[in-house]
Protein backbone atom coordinates (compact mmCIF):
# COMPACT_ATOMS: atom_id res chain seq x y z
CA UNK A 1 0.00 0.00 0.00
CA UNK A 2 1.38 3.39 -0.59
CA UNK A 3 2.34 5.90 2.19
CA UNK A 4 0.23 9.09 2.85
CA UNK A 5 3.61 10.68 1.93
CA UNK A 6 3.93 8.74 -1.41
CA UNK A 7 0.39 9.53 -2.36
CA UNK A 8 1.13 12.95 -2.06
CA UNK A 9 3.57 13.28 -4.24
CA UNK A 10 2.16 11.46 -6.98
CA UNK A 11 -1.60 13.55 -6.40
CA UNK A 12 0.90 16.80 -7.19
CA UNK A 13 2.72 15.21 -9.97
CA UNK A 14 -0.28 13.67 -11.97
CA UNK A 15 -2.12 17.06 -12.03
CA UNK A 16 0.83 18.90 -13.82
CA UNK A 17 0.24 19.68 -17.50
CA UNK A 18 1.20 18.06 -20.19
CA UNK A 19 3.48 19.40 -22.50
CA UNK A 20 3.55 17.11 -25.43
CA UNK A 21 0.78 15.14 -26.94
CA UNK A 22 0.48 11.83 -25.06
CA UNK A 23 1.82 8.46 -26.09
CA UNK A 24 -0.26 6.87 -28.88
CA UNK A 25 -0.56 2.91 -30.00
CA UNK A 26 1.15 4.10 -33.24
CA UNK A 27 4.11 1.32 -33.61
CA UNK A 28 7.81 2.49 -32.14
CA UNK A 29 9.63 3.42 -34.80
CA UNK A 30 13.17 1.68 -36.18
CA UNK A 31 15.52 4.43 -35.47
CA UNK A 32 13.88 6.27 -32.32
CA UNK A 33 15.34 9.59 -31.50
CA UNK A 34 16.27 9.48 -27.38
CA UNK A 35 16.01 12.64 -25.50
CA UNK A 36 18.86 11.97 -23.04
CA UNK A 37 19.05 14.43 -19.99
CA UNK A 38 22.24 14.33 -17.00
CA UNK A 39 20.50 15.95 -13.84
CA UNK A 40 24.09 16.69 -11.69
CA UNK A 41 23.96 18.89 -8.58
CA UNK A 42 26.05 21.37 -10.06
CA UNK A 43 24.36 21.46 -14.06
CA UNK A 44 21.67 20.13 -16.05
CA UNK A 45 22.17 18.68 -19.41
CA UNK A 46 20.54 17.32 -22.42
CA UNK A 47 20.17 16.54 -26.38
CA UNK A 48 18.93 14.28 -28.73
CA UNK A 49 20.38 11.06 -29.62
CA UNK A 50 19.90 8.73 -32.95
CA UNK A 51 19.83 4.94 -32.43
CA UNK A 52 23.26 4.57 -32.45
CA UNK A 53 24.12 7.22 -29.68
CA UNK A 54 25.36 10.08 -31.67
CA UNK A 55 23.84 13.43 -30.79
CA UNK A 56 21.96 14.72 -33.22
CA UNK A 57 20.73 18.23 -30.94
CA UNK A 58 22.63 19.36 -28.83
CA UNK A 59 23.92 19.65 -26.01
CA UNK A 60 22.08 21.94 -24.10
CA UNK A 61 23.28 23.04 -20.53
CA UNK A 62 21.80 25.15 -17.63
CA UNK A 63 22.99 26.10 -14.12
CA UNK A 64 21.28 23.09 -11.64
CA UNK A 65 18.50 26.01 -9.34
CA UNK A 66 18.80 25.71 -5.40
CA UNK A 67 16.93 24.71 -3.91
CA UNK A 68 16.90 21.80 -6.35
CA UNK A 69 13.78 20.01 -5.27
CA UNK A 70 11.35 18.86 -7.96
CA UNK A 71 9.22 21.87 -8.14
CA UNK A 72 12.31 24.03 -8.91
CA UNK A 73 14.31 21.79 -10.85
CA UNK A 74 11.89 19.89 -13.21
CA UNK A 75 10.45 23.43 -14.58
CA UNK A 76 14.44 24.47 -15.37
CA UNK A 77 14.55 21.32 -17.16
CA UNK A 78 11.57 21.86 -18.91
CA UNK A 79 13.06 25.18 -20.57
CA UNK A 80 16.62 23.60 -20.90
CA UNK A 81 15.19 20.61 -23.23
CA UNK A 82 12.62 22.89 -25.55
CA UNK A 83 15.39 24.09 -28.26
CA UNK A 84 16.25 20.07 -28.72
CA UNK A 85 13.54 19.16 -31.30
CA UNK A 86 11.51 16.25 -31.72
CA UNK A 87 12.44 12.90 -29.82
CA UNK A 88 10.77 9.36 -28.76
CA UNK A 89 11.81 8.60 -25.83
CA UNK A 90 13.12 9.80 -22.69
CA UNK A 91 15.94 8.60 -20.19
CA UNK A 92 17.42 10.18 -17.37
CA UNK A 93 20.56 10.47 -15.33
CA UNK A 94 19.65 11.23 -11.69
CA UNK A 95 22.33 11.35 -8.72
CA UNK A 96 20.81 9.63 -6.11
CA UNK A 97 19.27 5.91 -5.81
CA UNK A 98 16.19 4.91 -8.34
CA UNK A 99 14.37 2.12 -8.31
CA UNK A 100 11.57 1.54 -10.78
CA UNK A 101 11.81 4.99 -12.07
CA UNK A 102 11.14 6.78 -8.48
CA UNK A 103 13.72 8.40 -6.99
CA UNK A 104 14.65 7.08 -3.25
CA UNK A 105 17.74 9.35 -2.26
CA UNK A 106 18.94 12.64 -3.71
CA UNK A 107 21.79 13.74 -1.60
CA UNK A 108 23.57 15.34 -4.37
CA UNK A 109 20.51 17.71 -4.71
CA UNK A 110 20.60 18.46 -0.89
CA UNK A 111 16.77 17.90 -0.51
CA UNK A 112 14.48 15.32 1.26
CA UNK A 113 11.86 16.65 -1.02
CA UNK A 114 12.94 13.92 -3.68
CA UNK A 115 12.12 10.99 -2.05
CA UNK A 116 9.72 8.77 -3.53
CA UNK A 117 9.62 10.82 -5.78
CA UNK A 118 7.89 9.21 -9.38
CA UNK A 119 10.02 11.13 -11.35
CA UNK A 120 9.81 8.89 -14.91
CA UNK A 121 5.69 8.84 -14.19
CA UNK A 122 5.92 12.80 -13.91
CA UNK A 123 8.32 13.10 -17.09
CA UNK A 124 6.05 10.62 -18.90
CA UNK A 125 2.94 12.86 -18.11
CA UNK A 126 4.48 16.04 -18.83
CA UNK A 127 6.24 15.32 -21.97
CA UNK A 128 4.20 11.92 -23.49
CA UNK A 129 7.02 10.04 -23.82
CA UNK A 130 8.12 6.68 -22.67
CA UNK A 131 10.47 7.50 -19.85
CA UNK A 132 13.57 5.51 -18.21
CA UNK A 133 15.41 7.14 -15.42
CA UNK A 134 19.22 5.30 -13.81
CA UNK A 135 21.37 6.26 -12.07
CA UNK A 136 23.65 8.66 -13.07
CA UNK A 137 26.93 7.24 -12.68
CA UNK A 138 25.58 4.09 -14.39
CA UNK A 139 24.49 6.15 -17.21
CA UNK A 140 27.84 7.47 -17.68
CA UNK A 141 29.47 4.24 -17.46
CA UNK A 142 26.78 2.67 -20.08
CA UNK A 143 28.43 5.53 -22.57
CA UNK A 144 31.62 4.06 -22.14
CA UNK A 145 32.27 0.02 -21.26
CA UNK A 146 33.75 -1.94 -23.46
CA UNK A 147 31.60 -4.45 -22.08
CA UNK A 148 34.54 -7.18 -21.28
CA UNK A 149 35.39 -7.89 -17.76
CA UNK A 150 34.61 -6.56 -14.54
CA UNK A 151 34.24 -2.53 -15.47
CA UNK A 152 34.05 -0.18 -12.41
CA UNK A 153 32.66 3.50 -12.74
CA UNK A 154 33.03 6.61 -10.69
CA UNK A 155 32.88 10.15 -11.14
CA UNK A 156 33.97 12.65 -9.43
CA UNK A 157 31.58 15.79 -9.54
CA UNK A 158 29.52 17.17 -6.43
CA UNK A 159 29.51 13.88 -4.87
CA UNK A 160 31.10 10.72 -5.71
CA UNK A 161 28.81 8.47 -8.15
CA UNK A 162 29.99 4.87 -8.40
CA UNK A 163 28.36 2.02 -11.31
CA UNK A 164 29.43 -1.70 -11.67
CA UNK A 165 29.19 -3.65 -14.82
CA UNK A 166 30.22 -7.83 -15.20
CA UNK A 167 30.42 -8.11 -18.93
CA UNK A 168 28.43 -5.35 -20.15
CA UNK A 169 25.56 -6.16 -17.77
CA UNK A 170 24.92 -3.21 -15.11
CA UNK A 171 25.10 -4.73 -11.22
CA UNK A 172 22.86 -3.68 -8.87
CA UNK A 173 23.18 -0.07 -7.60
CA UNK A 174 25.95 0.87 -4.46
CA UNK A 175 25.66 4.68 -3.14
CA UNK A 176 29.03 4.24 -2.63
CA UNK A 177 29.03 8.35 -2.20
CA UNK A 178 27.20 7.54 1.36
CA UNK A 179 29.92 4.84 2.81
CA UNK A 180 32.71 5.86 5.41
CA UNK A 181 35.74 6.47 3.54
CA UNK A 182 37.82 8.18 5.92
CA UNK A 183 37.41 9.27 9.74
CA UNK A 184 33.71 10.19 10.02
CA UNK A 185 33.84 11.18 5.85
CA UNK A 186 31.52 9.65 3.63
CA UNK A 187 33.27 9.35 -0.40
CA UNK A 188 30.91 11.87 -1.49
CA UNK A 189 32.59 14.70 1.97
CA UNK A 190 35.77 13.06 1.60
CA UNK A 191 35.87 13.89 -2.56
CA UNK A 192 33.22 15.95 -3.28
CA UNK A 193 33.35 19.56 -5.32
CA UNK A 194 33.04 20.73 -1.72
CA UNK A 195 35.72 18.84 -0.07
CA UNK A 196 37.93 19.94 -2.96
CA UNK A 197 37.39 23.75 -2.82
CA UNK A 198 38.10 23.33 1.21
CA UNK A 199 41.77 21.26 1.21
CA UNK A 200 42.74 22.63 -2.44
CA UNK A 201 44.00 20.41 -5.30
CA UNK A 202 46.98 18.86 -3.82
CA UNK A 203 45.62 17.56 -0.58
CA UNK A 204 42.29 16.33 -3.02
CA UNK A 205 44.55 14.18 -5.48
CA UNK A 206 46.63 12.80 -2.31
CA UNK A 207 42.83 11.78 -0.68
CA UNK A 208 41.74 10.27 -4.23
CA UNK A 209 44.74 8.15 -4.31
CA UNK A 210 44.33 6.02 -1.36
CA UNK A 211 40.68 6.13 -2.21
CA UNK A 212 41.42 4.18 -5.70
CA UNK A 213 43.66 2.23 -3.27
CA UNK A 214 40.45 1.13 -1.51
CA UNK A 215 38.58 0.96 -4.41
CA UNK A 216 40.61 -1.49 -5.82
CA UNK A 217 41.06 -3.40 -2.88
CA UNK A 218 37.22 -3.67 -2.37
CA UNK A 219 36.17 -4.30 -5.84
CA UNK A 220 39.31 -5.62 -7.75
CA UNK A 221 38.15 -4.39 -10.88
CA UNK A 222 39.94 -5.42 -14.58
CA UNK A 223 39.13 -2.07 -15.37
CA UNK A 224 38.27 1.37 -13.72
CA UNK A 225 36.51 4.79 -15.64
CA UNK A 226 36.64 7.99 -14.00
CA UNK A 227 34.42 10.18 -15.25
CA UNK A 228 33.03 13.63 -13.43
CA UNK A 229 34.00 16.99 -13.73
CA UNK A 230 36.69 16.59 -11.29
CA UNK A 231 38.45 14.13 -12.65
CA UNK A 232 39.97 16.72 -15.25
CA UNK A 233 42.01 17.87 -12.28
CA UNK A 234 43.68 14.53 -11.45
CA UNK A 235 47.83 15.00 -11.21
CA UNK A 236 48.96 11.68 -10.83
CA UNK A 237 49.93 8.78 -12.80
CA UNK A 238 47.23 6.34 -13.07
CA UNK A 239 47.44 2.56 -13.87
CA UNK A 240 46.95 1.20 -17.63
CA UNK A 241 43.86 -0.41 -16.52
CA UNK A 242 42.34 3.10 -15.31
CA UNK A 243 41.42 5.90 -17.98
CA UNK A 244 39.50 9.00 -17.28
CA UNK A 245 36.38 9.39 -19.61
CA UNK A 246 34.48 12.53 -21.13
CA UNK A 247 31.49 13.80 -19.53
CA UNK A 248 30.11 13.59 -22.62
CA UNK A 249 29.25 9.93 -21.54
CA UNK A 250 26.29 11.35 -19.38
CA UNK A 251 24.22 12.13 -22.23
CA UNK A 252 25.43 9.96 -25.12
CA UNK A 253 25.00 6.62 -22.79
CA UNK A 254 21.13 7.30 -22.52
CA UNK A 255 20.80 5.69 -25.56
CA UNK A 256 21.54 2.56 -24.09
CA UNK A 257 19.05 2.46 -21.55
CA UNK A 258 16.53 1.00 -24.14
CA UNK A 259 19.07 -1.89 -24.71
CA UNK A 260 18.13 -5.67 -24.55
CA UNK A 261 20.83 -5.79 -21.55
CA UNK A 262 19.09 -3.58 -19.54
CA UNK A 263 15.51 -4.84 -19.46
CA UNK A 264 15.94 -6.35 -17.00
CA UNK A 265 17.01 -2.96 -14.88
CA UNK A 266 13.64 -1.53 -16.14
CA UNK A 267 11.41 -4.76 -15.09
CA UNK A 268 8.41 -4.35 -12.79
CA UNK A 269 9.47 -4.59 -9.29
CA UNK A 270 8.60 -7.59 -7.50
CA UNK A 271 8.46 -5.99 -4.20
CA UNK A 272 6.50 -3.22 -3.10
CA UNK A 273 8.37 0.35 -3.05
CA UNK A 274 10.43 1.02 0.12
CA UNK A 275 10.77 4.23 2.11
CA UNK A 276 14.03 5.96 1.42
CA UNK A 277 17.06 4.91 3.81
CA UNK A 278 17.56 6.76 7.11
CA UNK A 279 21.02 8.19 7.69
CA UNK A 280 21.52 9.90 4.24
CA UNK A 281 24.14 12.80 4.14
CA UNK A 282 23.26 15.48 2.04
CA UNK A 283 26.46 16.56 0.07
CA UNK A 284 27.38 20.28 0.53
CA UNK A 285 26.50 22.32 -2.48
CA UNK A 286 29.00 24.99 -3.46
CA UNK A 287 26.99 28.58 -4.42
Amino acid sequence: MMSPANEDVTETMVKRPILHTPQSDTPPRADPKTLAIDIGGTRLKAGVLDVDGTMVSGPERIDTPHPSGPSELIPTLLELIRPLGAFDRISVGFPGVVRSGRILTAPNLGTAAWHAYPLANDLEQRLGKPTRVLNDASVQGLGEIAGVGLECVITLGTGFGFALFQDGLLAPHLELGQHPCAKDKTYDQYLGNAAFHKVGRVKWNKRLQRALGFLDTLVTYDTLLIGGGNAQVIDFDLPANVRIVPNAAGITGGVKLWGPKMEIAFAKPSVPHRPPPEGVKPVPVMP
